[in-house]
Order: C-alpha cells, then sequence, then structure tokens
C-alpha cells in the first residue's frame, strides 16, 4: 500500500506507539481522514479518566458483543500483555463483568450502551452512578463504546485480516 506523505506519519506514529502498524491502521490508512480521526479519539480516550485495563475490557466487551474476532483477537492480546489482565478477567470482561463492583457497573453500562444501539434499560445509569461511576466516567465509557463500535464495524465490512493470536466470538 502505497500512503501520502501526511497518511504515512500518521501510520509511523503507530508504529512509534505499538512497536508495529496493526492491519487494521494499514486499512484505515486509505482514508486519512478517518485514519486521523479513530488516532485522535482513540489518544484522547486514552488520556481520560478509565485505566487502561478498564479501556481493554470495555473493548473487549463491545467486541464480544458485536461479534468482532479482529477486535476480540487484538483487545485480547492487548488486555493481556499491557494491561496485564488474566484470562479469568479476560474471559468475564467479553461477558461484561468484572468482580470489582465499580468495574463491573462500567462493563454493564458499556454492554446496555451497544446493545441498545445507545438506548439503555431504565436504571443503568443510575446503578453505575450507585457504585462509584462518576459522570466523566459515563461520558467515557459512551465514547469508548462509540470508538470500538467503529472498529467493529470496520474491520467487519472491510475484512480485516487478523494480525493478532485469533480469538473468536
Amino acid at each position: 500500500m502505497t500512503s501520502s506523505a501526511p497518511t504515512a506519519e500518521l501510520l509511523a506514529e503507530v508504529k512509534r506507539n505499538l512497536g508495529v502498524i496493526p492491519n487494521m491502521t494499514k486499512a484505515m490508512a486509505n482514508s486519512r481522514a478517518l485514519l486521523k480521526g479513530y488516532l485522535g479519539l482513540s489518544g484522547a480516550l486514552a488520556r481520560g479518566a478509565l485505566d487502561t485495563a478498564t479501556r481493554e475490557r470495555i473493548a473487549l466487551a463491545v467486541a464480544q458483543g458485536n461479534e468482532c474476532d479482529y477486535c476480540l483477537s487484538a483487545h485480547s492480546y492487548l488486555a493481556e500483555h499491557v494491561a496485564h489482565l488474566d484470562t479469568d478477567e479476560i474471559t468475564a470482561a467479553r461477558k461484561a463483568q468484572a468482580t470489582d463492583a465499580k468495574t463491573a457497573a462500567i462493563l454493564a453500562l458499556a454492554a446496555a450502551v451497544n446493545d441498545g444501539r445507545g438506548d439503555t434499560p431504565t436504571g443503568v445509569v443510575e446503578a453505575a452512578r450507585a457504585a462509584g461511576v462518576t459522570d466523566e466516567e459515563i461520558a467515557e465509557t459512551i465514547g469508548h463504546v462509540a470508538l470500538n463500535v467503529l472498529t467493529n464495524y470496520f474491520n467487519k465490512a472491510a475484512g480485516v485480516e487478523i494480525d493478532f493470536p485469533v480469538v473468536t466470538a
């Protein structure tokens, strides 16, 4: 694939951050606007209130809900090697579950937002607040769902080849 200079700079940034350029970002590079938008939102949310482990758990729950094997594979790898989650924690996250009450509430909210396409059952947000989830964390959870829906849909529609140890829904 040949990239324009500005797109090549974006891909070089991905390589600096991850050490590799995943197939998803290579495919996104067909549209500089898409790649730049994805990297911008991803980067902004990475600097937010939710820690890496929680962000990876959300990504796993959403990927499972959307049956995206690429994202399940990528985020299972990242959950283990970057967020240091164990196999049981990764399995639980795929089911939108966690042993910690606050994390479980965040995952329940993420799954409800994803499953309801934004509509959430009565009480889900209130339950998150009751578990200690702040309004900032609620907003970021919704942002992470949207980011992961983008990548799930993109990878499925574009048929992106999985370049991580394969995990299937």
